[in-house]
């Protein structure tokens, strides 16, 4: 991915290429969520878009990307999913700022930029099931070791979030890579560079 960047990562900068990017992130991570669920995979595949995003454009793209989808997919498929646009969000800022200080370039820091974002997850996901669920997370496998801890309880729900979390979001980051190298270093560029901002 992209080398270290230099500025403030922080900067709200909503250029014409950030606002094509965003209803795109949404996009991949609406089918990346339905995918897994239709399938009932043991991983979400709901934050490609999102980490994509933060990737190209930094973590306030990444964040809006993430938060927005899960408004979309609470106002369409599931309204307490809204909820979690805060997860997204979380994800999308960790990852942002891992690849805009140039930590996603290798294999490994692309492992631990996964895990970050896991955790990330984890630490903001945990709670929300807790008020809201009883503590499952709402996927077969996860739920699965929640119901062999008893199915209650706040450690049981973490580690009912983190079997989901910490692999799914290692290998959305892998994923992400994947399709990173594949884009047209002209569409990298474009981000990078210091576009004229539309605000």
């Amino acid at each position: 991915m992209s080398d270290k960047r230099t500025g403030n990562p922080w900067k709200v900068k909503m250029s014409t290429a950030s606002l094509v990017l965003i209803p795109a992130a949404i996009g991949i991570n609406y089918v990346g969520k339905l995918f897994a669920s239709m399938l009932k995979l043991p991983l979400w595949l709901d934050s490609i878009g999102t980490c994509l995003s933060a990737c190209l454009a930094g973590p306030i793209v990444g964040a809006l990307s993430g938060l927005l989808t899960n408004v979309i997919y609470g106002l369409t498929m599931d309204p307490i999913s809204t909820v979690y646009g805060l997860t997204q969000a979380g994800i999308g800022i960790a990852v942002g700022l891992m690849a805009w200080y140039g930590k996603v370039n290798k294999l490994p820091g692309i492992i631990v930029t996964g895990l970050l974002a896991g955790l990330v997850a984890v630490c903001i996901s945990t709670p929300l099931n807790m008020i809201f669920w009883g503590g499952s997370t709402g996927n077969v496998w996860g739920d699965a070791v929640f119901a062999a801890m008893g199915s209650q309880g706040f450690l049981a729900s973490l580690v009912d979030e983190i079997i989901v979390d910490l692999p799914d979001k290692i290998v959305v980051l892998l994923l992400t890579a994947g399709i990173y190298k594949v884009l047209p270093k002209s569409l990298v560029t474009l981000y990078q560079a210091k576009d004229e901002s539309l605000d």
